[in-house]
């Protein structure tokens, strides 16, 4: 039996149907266009806000490499005199304590600032770039002239270790404090204007990157002896224990190199921050302009590298002037402020 021709009336039907199905499909398939197209311009957006996120972090974090320097020179000293296998656990104690500061702490109060007192951030900028003069000005008047405000921290005999371990790491994490205020605040003052969104992850940003280099950075740098040192016991060839030697012999002089660099990199950032200040708030910008024209002049004077030399002759300038501003706090941060604050501690009623 042979396949029937459809009537007229049935063709129809069909006819009418596949073009409904037909516009139906159509209809869908360029709905899903338009929605690819707006998720594809929603991605590019995205995209161009992350590049914009990642250039404002990187530039954020060049101004704060040379306080997160300072950082990783000073925390080492907190795992001197623990046993080799206590020293990465109190590290990452340490690093745990400057994530809190920086995200829990430090971020929101930074946001909360710039949306409702941008004109603070300037004043504590500058307030902390004081500080840190008077820090590197302490150390190098304390390596010139020893005195009592740097005391040799107790060995911790007759103390529970436990007890002391967790001594040394609040005491870690409150210097910590200082400097990733410092850290937050140089990067807020480089994104200040975004958006919320923009600045959070920038914030954000900045501080895990940095808490990462400097913890990462000081976790390699107090295990180097250790490394060292079993390369000089047990390397099958004489020239790797040789260099594990080396490497023990070194580590001294490479954690005084870093102490130097961190002590001149807080005078400089220290007092590039101030005069900065000054020079932007009109109070007083005589001394920012004439070490800006004597880097210039400086660097056009050797036109090979000129860019280099400039950068080093500014940033010498500002740690000189930071070094002066840093000497002269001190007699008002040990005669005066500290003797106020230890008035009022003792004025505190017993608990």
């Amino acid at each position: 039996m042979g396949v029937q021709p459809l009537s007229d009336g049935v063709r129809g039907v069909v006819e009418v149907c596949g073009a409904g199905f037909a516009e139906t499909w159509r209809v869908k398939l360029s709905g899903l266009l338009a929605l690819l197209d707006d998720v594809a311009a929603i991605a590019k957006v995205a995209a161009s806000s992350v590049d914009d996120i990642a250039t404002a972090a990187a530039k954020a974090g060049s101004k704060t490499a040379m306080v997160a320097i300072d950082d990783a020179a000073v925390t080492p000293k907190y795992v001197v005199g623990f046993s080799a296998d206590r020293e990465l656990p109190i590290i990452w104690k340490i690093a745990r304590g400057s994530l809190f500061n920086k995200l829990v702490v430090l971020l929101p109060a930074a946001l909360l600032l710039a949306s409702f007192a941008p004109g603070l951030i300037q004043p504590l900028l500058m307030l902390g770039g004081a500080y840190l003069c008077f820090e590197g000005a302490e150390k190098v008047y304390h390596a010139w002239a020893p005195h009592g405000d740097y005391e040799a921290e107790p060995s911790g005999q007759g103390h529970d270790p436990a007890h002391l371990e967790e001594t040394k790491v609040s005491g870690a994490v409150k210097t910590d404090f200082i400097l990733s205020a410092e850290i937050m605040a140089i990067a807020l003052s480089t994104v200040a204007g975004g958006s919320l969104w923009a600045q959070t992850a920038t914030l954000a940003l900045i501080g895990v990157g940095m808490t990462a280099l400097v913890y990462g950075g000081v976790a390699v740098l107090v295990k180097l002896d250790d490394i060292g040192l079993h390369l000089a016991r047990t390397a099958r060839w004489a020239a790797t224990r040789r260099f594990g030697t080396g490497l023990v012999w070194f580590m001294p002089v490479l954690m005084q190199v870093l102490s130097v660099v961190g002590t001149a990199a807080m005078l400089w950032v220290g007092g590039s921050i101030v005069l900065h200040g000054l020079e932007v708030t009109h109070v007083w910008a005589a001394p920012y302009l004439a070490i800006h024209h004597l880097a210039e002049a400086a660097g056009q004077a050797v036109p090979a590298a000129a860019g280099f030399v400039a950068w080093a002759v500014g940033a010498m300038l500002d740690g000189v002037l930071g070094l002066a501003i840093g000497l002269v706090l001190i007699p008002l941060a040990t005669k005066v402020l500290g003797p106020a604050l230890q008035r009022l501690k003792g004025a505190r009623p017993a608990q």
